[in-house]
């Protein structure tokens, strides 16, 4: 009884992580088609709000919610892959955090506000780090920690 309850909650709290990333993702898609229409005009009265756009896509607070939440899904795997690889810097851990949720390097882009490409290279520099064969998938060797 106690375990379904458990699983349960577990379930819960997978799903709502779910959703507060696939909002964020839209959210910081919309912002940027917003921010690329504005630029695509020559008005100085448009560029504090492109500057208000840029402090809410690079805006900490998203990622706190995020690890919170991410935190209270998956406990240890943060801790775990800190301990195994103390080298890894905080964008690293948001990779490792995304790809944990199983999220392609498109949906990865628009939360840490970059382009597909520079995820593309992020994940191949944390295979390198990490010490991941070639043969072995990244998205197995963060699931498996």
């Amino acid at each position: 009884m106690e375990y379904e309850r458990l699983q349960q909650e577990m379930e819960s709290k997978n799903r709502e992580l779910a959703v507060s990333t696939m909002s964020m993702i839209k959210k910081n898609e919309f912002l940027n088609e917003i921010k690329k229409q504005l630029q695509s005009t020559d008005l100085d009265e448009v560029k504090p709000i492109i500057r208000k756009i840029n402090r809410s896509l690079s805006n900490e607070d998203d990622w706190k919610f995020f690890e919170n939440a991410f935190n209270q899904a998956d406990q240890h795997f943060l801790k775990k892959i800190k301990k195994t690889h103390p080298d890894l810097t905080s964008n690293d851990l948001k990779i490792c955090a995304y790809l944990r949720l199983n999220l392609s390097s498109k949906e990865i882009a628009p939360l840490l506000n970059i382009s597909v490409k520079s995820v593309e290279v992020k994940r191949y520099r944390l295979r390198k780090k990490l010490g991941i064969q070639a043969k072995q998938s990244l998205i197995d060797y963060i699931l498996e920690v």
